[in-house]
């Protein structure tokens, strides 16, 4: 028989006509499976296994019959191992060369399973390379084992639940709720009170996680020096101390004093780090028919009207793929994006430690699963409890080589969706970190006046003489078109200066290299770095030679690291609301920053009053009751369920400021309601560049963007920039305030924010977090929960209708309304919800009704032929009036209107929804 059958699912119809050549491949398979007299039922009936309910490999017909049924339904999905024909093979994807011998009892297993979903699963995680000796092995052995518990059911009569399912559900369950090992435990005692006494339940986690390790993926520990000098791997991997530093790799055997002497057996090692190798990880997106085809997305879909929605469609993937036409040309090759970032376990109130995950995720799947959860892989786990800082490029030489392994030779990988091994290489794209850890990945200082890894040396920031800190102020006039009138102004920016030279735009890769090799600069492994590096670091903004420049692709890429949008957003908005609240201790308006105002720029008004010793008030804050209206207003607000958290509970209505608010909380008060919060208390000319840098973040973080709009952007920031300098003093602009400048160019090149910015990882973590159970061994616990974790991910890819299932978590509020059928009823009121707490009658004030009766006209698409009618008749009875006019007409008169047209006879409007809605919500309201 051929390896290939993909026949079996193409050409069965050619030009509205059966294949004759499928036919022939029919009689085949028919031949085959007489062949096979065990698999035969009175001599001529073979099991059917076309799509029909009824038969799907479960009924016994004649040949003739299942010939008829396989012409007309064809062939069941992904029967490509004919088990029920007689086909003996584990599984079709070892090689043909290779035969796979096992023992009598084995082969009894495989020839009576059942082909389950949990039978794909097994064979999945099992490898296209699995290959048992003649003596099992053990890995072989796990699997088998494993087989056979999918082949048991769990008890004598249950038809849901094998084994093996019951094992796996379980652990999903655990690792989904986070729950305990002594949970689990317990939980289990208690299932085998339930179920009869020869039952085959897992007793314990124990015997769940020996069930299932089949399942999990490798994780390296490997040996550090005490001080982050080196790791004990590859060429140093017999060391017993430190190459640099001297310290000794492992702790003293003996240890206490006096007449209390313990003596260690085994050798303990000061410090180590865990590496979970991302070979494997990958191949197992290519092993599941869960995830096997979203990873050919990325070339398959087509932008939409020049729209970038994801990071395929922009210029730096397209330039890769020009750069590089033979990994280009192998679809399923992956590109990475690699996420690093620092966490307190212990939080706040606890001792200072300090961890670093590595983390990778794949950007070849589509836009509803990149940067998901599942899909984010553990790589490195730097142990704490110092910051490793600069030395984190010693932790990430494993990921480096085995990087440049995948890139340069690649692994043979199955594809199960084609049948086919190909050689899967990899590539990483880019880093994307917050601004300290931006320095720690790329090698360039974000300290001090050179901080902007954009600019480099061209920076013209300079230092506040007397807050003594870092000012950008007047640092964005370069980016302006040469004839722009604020080059000349000498007024508003520093005074007495003009601005004629222009941003000389970003360096290339090459050219970063070449910088770095003239000056010398080591990596971090070498054994003269730190002082090489600390002399050199001197004289400019690197610090060190980043190892991502061992990857030979490196300087090909258009952009290396990611300024991370989300810290940057929060960053301006912090500076802006604590400075416009007048904020003690936060505020950017500060007396030294009164004092030396006038030293940089001409603003006279706001010098201080030689007779009193007292400031003038500025423009630019609000006074006691302003700020209490704000925050009674934001107090007051409610949002759509899971859109932000309750803002109202961030109010210090004594203090009259805000307080613990997260990321996200600062990009909803950025974007959705700061030009609101202060529309009606400061001056348009300060209002307008508040509102247009929250406008800048609101069209930055868009889900797809266009090149025009995002080179409208890349032209507007400045100007918003050099317009709130005209605001805020010097002191205001930190590096922070400074690098919205280059955010839209790297959206330009590299697509959407939302792929490259820290929420998704940082929600990932905070999960990864609640993994520690053992607050002795933070790493340990960590890759222990982590492992399981794995394999309760990959197993519910398997968890489909006709086996147990995952539900669906509901959103609290959400209700279903399956059983009502009704064709007519409006979009609008489709979403079902339910009430939350008690419930309250409400009489709607005449505004209240008002709002809310043109809010759902306005919305019902089923509306809008109505609209356009009273668009029509009043621009023909007032032929001159504007767009603004006629949208202010439709507040004032729609309502009223559409109620007389929908109930007049003679417009024979009979949908009942329609007229319903005409007349308006009720007065009263529960």
């Amino acid at each position: 028989m051929e390896d290939d059958r993909e026949w079996m699912y193409e050409g069965r119809v050619v030009n509205g006509m059966f294949s004759n050549e499928w036919g022939d491949k029919v009689d085949e398979f028919v031949a085959f499976a007489l062949r096979h007299p065990e698999c035969v039922n009175g001599g001529t009936a073979i099991r059917c296994s076309c799509t029909l309910v009824k038969c799907q490999n479960k009924t016994f017909l004649n040949v003739e019959t299942v010939k008829v049924h396989l012409y007309k339904n064809g062939f069941v999905p992904d029967y490509y191992v004919w088990i029920y024909h007689g086909e003996k093979q584990v599984h079709q994807r070892c090689s043909s060369s290779v035969r796979v011998s096992v023992s009598e009892t084995d082969h009894m297993v495989l020839d009576s399973m059942n082909h389950t979903t949990y039978h794909r699963m097994v064979c999945d995680a099992a490898g296209p390379e699995f290959n048992p000796d003649e003596e099992p092995n053990v890995e072989a052995r796990n699997f088998y084992d494993m087989i056979r518990a999918g082949g048991k059911p769990v008890y004598e009569g249950n038809s849901r639940h094998t084994q093996l399912s019951a094992a796996v559900r379980m652990l999903e369950i655990k690792c989904r709720h986070k729950c305990s090992q002594a949970w689990f435990d317990d939980m289990s005692n208690f299932i085998q009170e339930l179920l009869p006494q020869d039952n085959l339940m897992p007793l314990d986690f124990y015997s769940t996680k020996k069930l299932v390790r089949g399942l999990g993926l490798p994780v390296q520990v490997i040996h550090c020096c005490v001080n982050n000098c080196m790791i004990y791997w590859g060429d140093d991997s017999d060391l017993n101390s430190c190459k640099k530093c001297g310290h000794a790799r492992y702790k003293q055997k003996v240890r206490g004093s006096g007449n209390r002497l313990y003596i260690r057996k085994l050798k303990v090692s000061y410090k180590k780090m865990h590496y979970f190798p991302i070979t494997p990880r990958l191949q197992r997106l290519y092993a599941s028919t869960a995830t096997t085809n979203e990873m050919r997305w990325h070339s398959e879909h087509h932008m939409e009207d020049g729209k970038m929605c994801h990071p395929s469609d922009a210029p730096a993937w397209k330039h890769f793929d020009g750069c590089f036409p033979d990994f280009s040309s192998e679809v399923r090759n992956v590109r990475l994006g690699l996420f690093a970032d620092g966490f307190q376990p212990f939080g706040q109130s606890r001792q200072q430690y300090s961890w670093w995950p590595v983390v990778v995720t794949p950007y070849n799947l589509p836009p509803d699963l990149c940067m998901k959860e599942e899909f984010m892989f553990f790589t490195v786990l730097v142990p704490g409890p110092t910051n490793p800082k600069g030395k984190i490029d010693v932790f990430l030489q494993p990921l480096i080589e085995e990087l440049k392994s995948l890139w340069g030779v690649g692994v043979q990988t199955y594809d199960i969706s084609k049948r086919k091994n190909f050689q899967m290489r990899a590539a990483l794209m880019w880093t994307i970190n917050d601004f300290p850890a931006y320095s720690m990945m790329s090698g360039w200082s974000t300290a001090g006046m050179l901080a902007c890894p954009h600019c480099m040396e061209d920076s013209n920031a300079f230092r506040l003489i007397k807050s003594g800190k870092q000012s950008w102020f007047d640092n964005h006039r370069k980016f302006l078109p040469i004839n722009h009138p604020y080059r000349h102004n000498t007024k508003d920016f520093i005074k007495n200066r003009k601005v004629t030279k222009q941003f000389p735009g970003v360096r290339s890769g090459d050219e970063i290299l070449q910088d770095l090799n003239n000056r010398g600069l080591r990596k971090v492994i070498d054994v003269d770095a730190e002082v090489v590096n600390a002399a050199i670091s001197k004289t400019c903004g690197w610090n060190k030679r980043s190892i991502f420049w061992d990857l030979p692709y490196w300087c090909e890429h258009l952009l290396r690291h990611n300024l991370d949008v989300m810290h940057i957003e929060k960053n301006v908005f912090d500076n802006i609301f604590n400075t416009v609240f007048n904020i003690p201790g936060k505020t950017k308006d500060t007396y030294k920053s009164r004092d030396e105002l006038n030293k940089y720029c001409r603003r006279p008004q706001f010098a201080q009053n030689l007779v009193t010793g007292k400031y003038p008030d500025v423009p630019f804050v609000l006074n006691k009751s302003q700020k209490k209206e704000v925050l009674e207003w934001v107090k007051k607000l409610r949002f759509p369920d899971g859109y932000a958290s309750n803002l109202g509970r961030c109010v210090d209505a004594n203090k009259l400021k805000m307080f613990g608010m997260k990321s996200h909380d600062c990009h909803v008060f950025m974007q959705r309601l700061l030009p609101i919060a202060l529309r009606e208390f400061l001056p348009n000319r300060i209002w307008e560049p508040l509102t247009e840098i929250s406008l800048f973040f609101k069209q930055l973080t868009s889900s797809s963007l266009t090149d025009e709009e995002l080179r409208n952007l890349d032209e507007q920031i400045p100007v918003i920039l050099c317009n709130l300098e005209k605001i805020f003093p010097p002191s205001f602009f930190d590096s922070m305030e400074h690098l919205p400048v280059h955010l839209a160019y790297e959206a330009r090149i590299v697509g959407p924010v939302h792929y490259r910015w820290m929420y998704p990882p940082e929600r990932y973590l905070r999960k990864i977090k609640h993994k520690i159970m053992n607050k002795a061994q933070v790493e340990g616990s960590i890759s222990i929960g982590y492992i399981m974790d794995e394999a309760a991910k990959f197993a519910s890819f398997y968890f489909k209708e006709g086996d147990p299932t995952i539900p669906l978590k509901e959103k609290r509020n959400e209700v279903y309304l399956d059983d009502i059928v009704d064709d007519d009823m409006f979009e609008i009121f489709k979403p079902p919800g339910k009430a939350i707490g008690a419930e309250g009658k409400r009489y709607l004030a005449d505004n209240e009704y008002t709002a809310a009766h043109l809010y759902v006209l306005m919305n019902c698409p089923e509306v809008q032929p109505f609209i356009d009618l009273f668009f029509t008749e009043k621009r023909k009875q007032f032929p001159n009036l504007n767009d603004e006019v006629v949208n202010a007409l439709t507040e004032q008169e729609f309502p009223s209107w559409f109620e007389k047209y929908v109930h007049n006879r003679a417009n024979k409007i009979f949908n009942h929804y329609i007229r319903t809605i005409a007349r308006g919500p009720l007065r009263e309201n529960e």
